[in-house]
């Protein structure tokens, strides 16, 4: 919306300064910062009020984990609500809407929505089930077809969001995707993001503080992806418009830091569904569209970690009669089980974020 006033600058000078990338990244992340800073105290009184608190399973299920998580049951959650107000505000106040900005934020609401009422159902029911999976893997292919429409309806994205680039190489994999590859291909991107932070988002501040660190990625690698100097010497997809959403990163990322500040233990709030669903989908989306999606498996690698951690341990326990590979799944339950304090757990794994996060945009040199 501000970057409006650029096209004012024959009435005052400074306008200008708004047709600056960089300059409207920096505040939005700012914005973003402030509106959490400024909301989040109200919307966690109304949610205290509420009491929606989490809903926690019993030490029949997880044994000792009950005992040293007991302090976290008057913990109110669906603090995600805050960060998407954040960062939905603050992105459309400083980016210059197209096709790109309007995708990654109707993804985002939606996955908010979805994990809303997961949560909701939670609070309500003193359950921890929540929404049932299918609906939540069905939620999420209505929001890959809406994307896919969005994104193919516009000549300006159309042939572009066909394309697939690989890390490693300098050259498109291949041109021009068809339905039958590029569908299930976001729609594991969005899913596969979605539910692997929703996994991460076990003890306190390490979900959001991983997402700090994958957000200032994405941000350089929109803002790459949307300059044609750059891209040309990095030897990347050149994409016109797609700069914007370093705009849509920095919001994410000082929300990010602004929830961070409260969901650090002991936790004031946690983001809850409708938090964690929300941020892996637009970060997912945002991956895809900058054409950094398999990058997405070395930024994001504490997720993928996550998630990994739980197909093994399943897979284990079903294939081996019982036999487990980890104390518990998520991964960063068996470090706690382990004799690890929490804060312990969470400061390790945002030092591997930020390695993993350099290592994934290392990549954009490597070709």
């Amino acid at each position: 919306m501000l970057s409006y006033l650029a096209e004012f600058e024959n009435i005052f000078g400074p306008f200008r300064l708004f047709r600056y990338l960089t300059l409207r990244a920096a505040f939005a992340g700012l914005s973003a910062m402030s509106i959490g800073f400024i909301l989040g105290p109200w919307i966690f009184a109304k949610l205290r009020q509420l009491r929606a608190k989490q809903a926690f399973r019993g030490e029949d299920e997880v044994g000792i984990l009950s005992v040293l998580h007991a302090s976290k049951a008057q913990t109110p959650t669906m603090g995600g609500l805050m960060i998407c107000v954040s960062v939905i505000g603050s992105a459309l106040l400083w980016a210059r809407p197209n096709v790109y900005v309007y995708t990654a934020l109707i993804i985002y609401l939606g996955l908010t929505v979805i994990g809303f009422l997961d949560d909701y159902l939670t609070v309500s029911t003193a359950n921890s089930k929540g929404l049932p999976g299918r609906w939540k893997l069905l939620g999420q292919a209505l929001l890959t077809a809406i994307a896919l429409v969005c994104l193919l309806s516009v000549p300006e994205s159309a042939s572009k969001m066909r394309e697939l680039w690989v890390p490693f190489y300098k050259d498109v994999v291949i041109s021009e995707m068809s339905l039958f590859l590029l569908v299930p291909f976001l729609f594991l991107i969005l899913s596969g993001s979605s539910n692997a932070i929703n996994l991460t988002d076990g003890v306190d501040g390490l979900a959001i503080g991983c997402t700090v660190t994958v957000a200032l990625a994405y941000t350089i690698m929109a803002y790459v992806a949307g300059n044609v100097i750059i891209s040309e010497y990095l030897f990347i997809s050149y994409i016109p418009g797609v700069g914007e959403l370093a705009v849509v990163c920095a919001a994410l990322l000082g929300a990010s830091l602004s929830f961070l500040w409260y969901n650090s233990h002991p936790a004031e709030v946690f983001m809850g569904d409708t938090g964690s669903l929300a941020l892996g989908g637009l970060i997912g989306m945002i991956a895809f569209m900058v054409h950094q999606p398999l990058t997405l498996i070395i930024v994001g690698g504490i997720f993928v970690m996550e998630a990994s951690s739980v197909i093994l341990q399943v897979g284990s326990f079903k294939l081996r009669g019982g036999k487990r590979i980890f104390r518990m799944s998520p991964i960063h339950h068996h470090f706690e089980l382990k004799g690890w304090h929490e804060n312990k757990v969470v400061i390790r794994f945002w030092i591997l974020s930020l390695i993993f996060a350099m290592a994934g945009l290392a990549t954009l040199k490597l070709r």
